[in-house]
């Protein structure tokens, strides 16, 4: 069963939202604040984590950052309102995707099972490919960097596997929404441009001027040319 490491200051919420999602068929370790869930990261290792913003102490925005410097567990945070500020500053802190309080667990559910394929899925190509200083082996879902590996999260690898599928095509928002979040026409824009800014500070010498994902300005993203 999928484990989902709850952090939500809010009883009401995080009681309702842990019962929710276990009758769905997760396994919900709940805390209230950020440094119970730090601290129980320490030991345990969920599939994912749901994160609330707005917490005491240890902010969510802070909490996304820690865990995203650890590693590439995917992380969807839940936002008092569908605020532009708290959503940019959440993404570019490394969460996969948000979800709008008062949050739904059918939505909710949904998120959660589209980051999972998005973690879990594999490439079908078997053969490494080399892009200038980057070396992408789609088989073992691997990405380096001048022969040094490049530590992304699931959803930056995904963006990276599938605008590199094809060199020079450029690729619209609402596309990459589709075929990387799994989300469609109501997918959020903010999440691909957050994503591609993550991927470029990775991957880029000089992320203002990228030489892998580029911007084509009023249509989308393409990977190159070099």
């Amino acid at each position: 069963m999928p484990r989902v490491l709850l952090i939500e200051d809010d009883e009401a919420v995080r009681e309702g939202l842990s019962l929710a999602l276990t009758y769905q068929g997760h396994t919900v370790e709940a805390v209230r604040t950020g440094e119970e869930g730090l601290e129980l990261l320490r030991t345990a290792t969920p599939d994912v984590v749901v994160l609330d913003l707005m917490l005491p102490g240890v902010d969510g925005f802070e909490v996304c950052r820690r865990i995203r410097a650890a590693g590439d567990l995917p992380i969807i945070m839940l936002t008092a309102r569908n605020d532009d500020i708290d959503v940019v500053a959440g993404l570019e802190a490394g969460a996969d995707d948000y979800v709008a309080k008062p949050a739904q667990a059918r939505v909710l559910e949904a998120r959660i099972r589209a980051v999972l394929r998005r973690s879990t899925a594999s490439a079908t190509e078997v053969v490494a490919e080399r892009h200038g200083d980057l070396t992408i082996d789609r088989d073992g879902l691997v990405v380096t960097r001048l022969g040094q590996p490049v530590s992304l999260a699931p959803t930056e690898l995904r963006l990276l596997l599938e605008l590199s599928s094809s060199p020079g095509r450029v690729m619209s928002r609402q596309q990459l929404l589709q075929s990387v979040w799994d989300q469609g026409y109501l997918g959020d824009s903010r999440l691909v441009d957050a994503c591609v800014q993550r991927l470029r500070s990775k991957l880029e010498d000089d992320p203002a001027a990228p030489r892998y994902v580029q911007t084509v300005r009023g249509f989308g993203y393409r990977f190159g040319p070099l």
